[in-house]
């Protein structure tokens, strides 16, 4: 009888684009604690969905020529080779766009409706003259109504948090046209949130203790109350035509807005996950019905921070007042976003990692599997991918202290021993070794971390194992006893032990490392099953005596600098003299070979689009490891940037500082091994050696623009 039924899912990926860093990391740690949970006899359904629905979407089809379905399934075919790629396995993936999701979206919506939630009434909504369609509110930019920050989105901020309408925004634009928006008058139907019976009820399912994290609490508890408890207010759940989405079935032409039907997505997969019998498959015999509204399901949601209002307020208000056989989240877990080398992840500044790519490059998915798990714990904290850390972690723990287990013991035990492991008063001896030296090590500890998403404390708890396991076997050396013939007993018996050791940290890692596991299961020939001690002593986690093991085989490689250079787009060679179709040419100089004819003639527009500036040579430095980058600090006048430059074959540090240049400072930032390049500086070059930096005259200053 499973100890208890876990219905999971993480956060939907919207169906306009590929998977990124984001999506991988937070399916990695749904991933490790479902499989954590299976080898504790749990039952779960982990399903998934694509959001499918909205304007980006239906836009997007658009603008290439195809309808918003032939769009949805070009992306939905993209995902089963990031899942597998990464060894993450969902039992189902669905779509919003579904027959399951309508039907559920607009019982929803009938349900809300009849219990006095739903209304309608006119509104005035921004509308884009010069597309012809009222705007959602991604498509509406201007200055925070809360904190003045520009170019914030029409529905909240990134800077400050604040969530507003629209029409708050100060000086609003439109970003399919940049034409300024007008009001339009529409008839709209909205969620009645600011019930009192609906804060009441969010207050108290907020408090529920365990259901969320702290901070996650703090926060929602900041939108529910606010000043003077005003701060919510009622959800608008409607949108206009033309729109890709789920009708309202009481009113033609208007659309049931994205976010209301897109968590209806994890409910429509799980639907069709029961009615396709795929539940059935794998034991569950009940109906959809009869699982969501078990007393023993428990209903779980994986999400990031950015999406904490539609999650904690939203959607469990939905549920409570729609009634059974909905039911409310039992538990929210948030995480926090992750960066590379200390920038927040953007595809438009180049400090994002390309998960396909990754992937493309032979990378072993496990290595990220790790590091992420390594990063991660159970509070609302970003995860930063930092490349030189991520080399020495994956090389030094898995290849350095868990591989290099098996591969000191198991040749051996293979060649001298035939593959069995000590039996007798030899495995008695190994046994108290255990009972007597590693008995911190028991699995209850573990699984407590494991339960708590702590997946951090687990690495860290297991790579204290496996020094543990590595100083004993320095201290015993079996390769000097191997020399000796006549210690042959005593080679199988450290061997043995060594084997043991690589057996309990395999085991407690194979949530994390799933195919690592696998191949542990091979060499060792027998499953990895987590062992539920109790009140028994260490020693009966261990292989039984006499086991016989197979043949060593590779398990892990190395990771290598050249793999990360190729994964982060590292230039190895300057622009000064990379061929120009093989470089980014936004952060390298110009080319050392002068042009033999001039490049095609640019209009004035094209010219005025660069924005060259004056710059002064703040600082200058080498860039250990590049032998031709120098790395300079510009100043603008009233900023300052960092730009590295392929000229230190012309130029030492010593002679850039304090020297005016020209540099283009419109160039979106380029991430580099060595750091964020944010422009680039100007220099000629001719067909004979050196490279010579632009320079204005005398007068010139700092942040004075170049025309």
């Amino acid at each position: 009888m499973p100890q208890r039924r876990l219905f999971v899912t993480t956060a939907l990926p919207y169906a306009n684009g590929s998977f990124h860093i984001g999506h991988i990391m937070e399916y990695i740690q749904a991933d490790i604690w479902v499989r954590f949970q299976r080898m504790q006899g749990n039952e779960v359904h982990f399903v998934c969905a694509d959001d499918a629905h909205g304007a980006p979407i239906m836009l997007k089809a658009e603008a290439e020529g195809v309808t918003p379905q032939q769009l949805i399934k070009r992306i939905a075919d993209e995902r089963p080779k990031y899942l597998q790629g990464f060894h993450i396995e969902f039992d189902h993936w669905h779509s919003t766009h579904s027959e399951e999701n309508t039907q559920l979206s607009q019982d929803i919506y009938r349900r809300l409706k009849a219990a006095g939630f739903v209304y309608s009434k006119t509104i005035e909504q921004f509308y884009d003259p010069v597309k012809g369609m009222f705007l959602a509110d991604r498509y509406i930019k201007g200055e925070c109504p809360n904190c003045g920050a520009k170019d914030q989105y029409g529905d909240a901020c990134e800077n400050c948090s604040s969530v507003y309408a629209p029409t708050d925004l100060k000086n609003p634009y439109s970003t399919l046209s940049g034409a300024a928006p007008v009001l339009k008058s529409s008839e709209h139907f909205f969620f009645r949130l600011s019930d009192p019976k609906c804060k009441e009820f969010l207050k108290k399912w907020l408090e529920d203790p365990g259901r969320l994290q702290s901070q996650v609490v703090n926060k929602a508890k900041e939108w529910l109350e606010g000043e003077a408890g005003k701060a919510l207010g009622d959800w608008d759940i409607s949108r206009d035509a033309p729109y890709f989405g789920i009708p309202i079935p009481d009113a033609p032409g208007k659309y049931l807005y994205v976010w209301l039907d897109a968590p209806i997505g994890y409910l429509a997969s799980l639907k069709n996950y029961f009615d396709s019998g795929n539940a059935k498959a794998k034991g569950d015999t009940r109906t959809f019905e009869e699982f969501l509204t078990a007393p023993d399901t428990e209903q779980i949601h994986f999400i990031g921070k950015d999406i904490i209002y539609f999650h904690t307020l939203f959607w469990p208000a939905m549920l409570h007042f729609a009634g059974p056989p909905y039911r409310v989240p039992d538990r929210v877990y948030v995480h926090g976003f992750i960066g590379v080398s200390g920038e927040k992840m953007s595809k438009s500044r180049g400090t994002g990692i390309d998960p396909l790519r990754y992937l493309d490059l032979g990378m072993n998915p496990e290595w990220l599997r790790y590091y992420i798990a390594a990063k991660l714990n159970g509070n609302v904290e970003d995860v930063d991918f930092n490349p030189d850390d991520f080399l020495a972690r994956i090389n030094s723990d898995l290849v350095g202290k868990f591989i290099n287990i098996a591969s000191r013991c198991a040749g051996f035990i293979g060649k001298r021993f035939g593959g069995q492991l000590v039996t007798g008063d030899d495995h008695a001896l190994l046994c108290k070794l255990f009972d007597d030296r590693f008995t911190s090590y028991r699995p209850e500890s573990l699984r407590n971390l494991y339960d708590a998403r702590e997946f951090g404390k687990v690495v860290r708890y297991v790579m204290e194992l496996a020094d543990e396991a590595n100083k004993e076997l320095d201290s015993l050396k079996p390769w000097d006893v191997a020399k000796e013939p006549a210690r042959a007993a005593e080679l199988q018996r450290i061997c043995s032990l060594g084997i043991n050791f690589f057996y309990l940290i395999a085991m407690y890692l194979r949530p994390i490392l799933p195919g690592t596991a696998q191949l542990a299961e091979q060499l060792l020939n027998h499953s990895l099953n987590w062992p539920q001690l109790g009140s028994k002593p260490m020693s009966s986690a261990l292989l039984p005596p006499g086991h016989r093991i197979n043949n060593y085989q590779h398990i892990m490689q190395r990771v290598e600098s050249k793999q990360l250079d190729a994964l982060l787009d590292v230039p190895e060679i300057p622009a000064a003299t990379a061929p120009a179709p093989q470089r980014h040419a936004e952060h390298q100089q110009h080319e050392t070979k002068r042009e033999s004819t001039v490049s095609e003639p640019i209009s004035i527009d094209d010219f005025s689009k660069l924005d060259l500036r004056v710059a002064r040579i703040a600082n200058a430095e080498a860039v250990e490891g590049a032998d031709k980058l120098v790395k300079l600090t510009l100043e603008l006048g009233d900023s300052t940037r960092t730009v590295f430059a392929g000229i230190k074959s012309a130029y030492t540090p010593e002679d850039l500082k304090g020297r005016l240049t020209v540099m283009v400072a419109n160039l979106a930032p380029r991430k580099m091994r060595f750091g964020i390049s944010e422009g680039m500086v100007l220099a000629a070059s001719g067909e004979g050696p050196g490279i010579f930096l632009i320079a204005p005259d005398s007068g010139a200053e700092p942040g004075m623009r170049v025309k």
